[in-house]
């Protein structure tokens, strides 16, 4: 059986055109409803922490040390720590923590 790239191609072209454009030309007036609001204001935000979490975890060789380096990364964050801080002590406890289990 032969695989056609270009026909592979043409219709995630075609799929990822339609999802940005039928949007635009569907919803003609502003959207009012407060929970539609609300929901759509919080997609991106869940989109890139379901596509950043496995990434996390599947970085290093133990998935322990990944786990620590990201809760101490997030207990860092919730106390307000700058961003370089909180990233230098993640990488730095996944280091640790992959020296020792």
């Amino acid at each position: 059986m032969q695989h056609n790239i270009y026909l592979y191609i043409l219709v995630m072209a075609t799929v990822t055109y339609l999802i940005r454009v039928l949007p635009l030309t569907l919803i003609q007036k502003e959207i009012k409803n407060k929970t539609i609001r609300s929901f759509l204001y919080y997609v991106p935000y869940v989109t890139l922490s379901v596509m950043t979490f496995p990434a996390i975890l599947e970085a290093t060789n133990n998935t322990y040390a990944a786990a620590g380096g990201f809760l101490l990364a997030v207990l860092l964050a919730w106390f307000k720590r700058s961003l370089f801080q909180v990233s230098i002590a993640a990488c730095a406890m996944v280091f640790v923590l992959e020296m020792f289990l």
